[in-house]
């Protein structure tokens, strides 16, 4: 065999082995591009981070229709036989930070998560005008902050926080969770059940659980801002 015929074969057997590779690359690159689309989908919020939207997302990356199986659109991208839209949640796009973990929808609030929240703040002491539990909080900056941490917003002051929700007739018709309020509009705690309040009382004082003297004479109001929950 001559050099020229040599050097002909060779260039031959490169030209064969770059073609048998191009499918290979192409996939691969394909699989990587999908799984940026799709992620990129889930942290912008594209098509409301649905099942039937994920679809769509990825069968137009694909190429193929909109009856594509998202399992089957997982496994092409080796992601086993989970959703696709379970499997990829863990993904953000380049560039973009993950999204931090939120408070519970308003909904998901029940007066027995507000006494739960509210007894985690037992010991905070009065300092009046205060919303903050690392130095201090008066009667409605904690009743505020209770149920801001269960995703639900009141307003600031005692006088606006007793026009919130419904109203009760009774302490005899309380449930944990209530807002008690008092002496007017000048004070404001939260119903425990069985005769026990918690709230933020005076200076010199800290948060604390204590007989609901409400029910005596300086009962002004009752308001319920979430369902009682279950077991009240």
């Amino acid at each position: 065999m001559s050099m020229t015929e040599a050097i002909g074969r060779m260039q031959g057997i490169q030209s064969m082995i770059s073609e048998l590779t191009k499918p290979a690359a192409a996939a691969e690159s394909k699989a990587a591009a999908l799984k940026s689309a799709a992620a990129t989908s889930l942290a912008t919020g594209t098509g409301s981070g649905d099942a039937a939207s994920f679809t769509q997302a990825l069968t137009a990356a694909l190429g193929g229709t909109a009856g594509t199986d998202v399992s089957s659109l997982a496994n092409n991208l080796g992601l086993g036989s989970t959703t696709a839209v379970s499997a990829l949640k863990g993904l953000t796009a380049p560039g973009t930070a993950p999204v931090a973990g939120t408070a519970p929808a308003a909904g998901a609030a029940t007066g027995t998560g507000v006494v739960a929240m509210a007894k985690k703040y037992i010991g905070v002491p009065y300092v009046w005008g205060g919303t903050n539990p690392a130095t201090g909080m008066d009667c409605s900056g904690f009743t505020q902050r209770v149920f801001k941490d269960l995703g639900v917003e009141i307003p600031r002051v005692v006088s606006d926080q007793m026009r919130q929700g419904t109203p009760v007739a009774s302490l005899a018709e309380a449930k944990p969770g209530d807002l008690l309020v008092s002496f007017g509009g000048d004070h404001i705690s939260i119903y425990l059940g069985n005769g026990k309040a918690i709230d933020a009382p005076v200076p010199g004082k800290t948060i604390q659980i204590r007989d609901a003297w409400e029910q005596h004479s300086n009962l002004t109001s009752i308001r319920r801002i979430v369902p009682a929950g279950a077991g009240s």
